[in-house]
């Protein structure tokens, strides 16, 4: 870890995503990532995709990447896109969902500490709407996903456990419904809070967040031949330890605030 701050903020991500699948962003998005930009232009041959998975785990550093790349084997690899990120502050979960899915910084989606409420303010999920594309979100009830972006006209999944989180998704994939479906685990942030960042409870869950990605790409590859796809791995902040062998996130520090975001295109596969 080289102690500097990644250039680019998280709020470029929403606009991009909205480039990448051809609608309007919504009224408080920042300009556009250029990189994931050219990467769908190249991956899609100038068209957009149709479809998006994206798989949002929660606390996963950059720097773990740095630590531990065999534990992401297969995620970052020939063809995907690494996109080094800075998350928004205060670096905990709401706040930086907030600014994922809204491509605003806090003072402007108006969650600036750790709470779960309601996003008022225009988001993606809005903007899919608003352009027709049918939007499933599928988390844990009582997670900030679950919370922040409610009261949208998409449809809802929410389940208590990560394992049927992840089994929603997988059959959504496979009833082939949804322009949009958005995948939020928080079993690593739920670990690592109690029993460190690199505990082997906690890298357990690490390596079950990867391998969860790497399955509901398998069914996309599987289920969405016939769509131009875009997956992203794409988590909220990072995580650093604390005095009693407990993890935690928040800071303005390198360890909470750099995050890769890794994205996969799907070209349609044509007979």
């Amino acid at each position: 870890m080289n102690g500097v701050l990644n250039e680019h903020s998280l709020d470029t991500l929403c606009a991009a995503l909205c480039y990448a699948i051809g609608i309007e962003p919504p009224a408080h998005a920042a300009a556009p990532s250029p990189e994931l930009m050219a990467y769908v232009d190249a991956a899609f041959g100038g068209k957009k995709a149709d479809r998006l998975l994206m798989f949002n785990p929660d606390a996963v550093a950059e720097w773990l990447f740095e630590k531990y790349p065999p534990f992401f084997g297969g995620l970052g690899g020939e063809g995907d896109l690494k996109l080094p990120l800075r998350t928004a502050m205060p670096s905990v979960t709401p706040v930086c969902f907030g600014t994922m899915y809204t491509g605003a910084q806090p003072a402007v989606h108006g969650i600036t500490k750790y709470e779960k409420r309601l996003i008022e303010i225009d988001s993606f999920f809005d903007a899919c709407v608003r352009a027709g594309k049918k939007v499933a979100l599928v988390s844990h009830p009582r997670c900030s996903m679950g919370v922040i972006f409610l009261e949208r006209e998409i449809d809802y999944f929410l389940y208590p456990s990560w394992e049927k989180i992840n089994a929603k998704a997988a059959e959504l994939i496979v009833k082939d419904e949804y322009d949009v479906i958005v995948v939020y685990n928080g079993n690593y942030d739920g670990v690592m809070h109690k029993t460190g960042t690199e505990s082997c409870e906690a890298l357990a869950e690490l390596r079950a967040n990867v391998h969860a990605f790497k399955w509901l790409d398998e069914m996309v590859a599987e289920c969405w031949q016939g769509h131009n796809t875009l997956l992203g791995f794409a988590m909220d902040h990072g995580c650093h330890d604390i005095d009693g062998d407990a993890g935690s996130h928040g800071l303005d520090m390198v360890e909470d605030l750099n995050i890769l975001h890794v994205y996969r295109a799907r070209p349609k596969e044509t007979e």
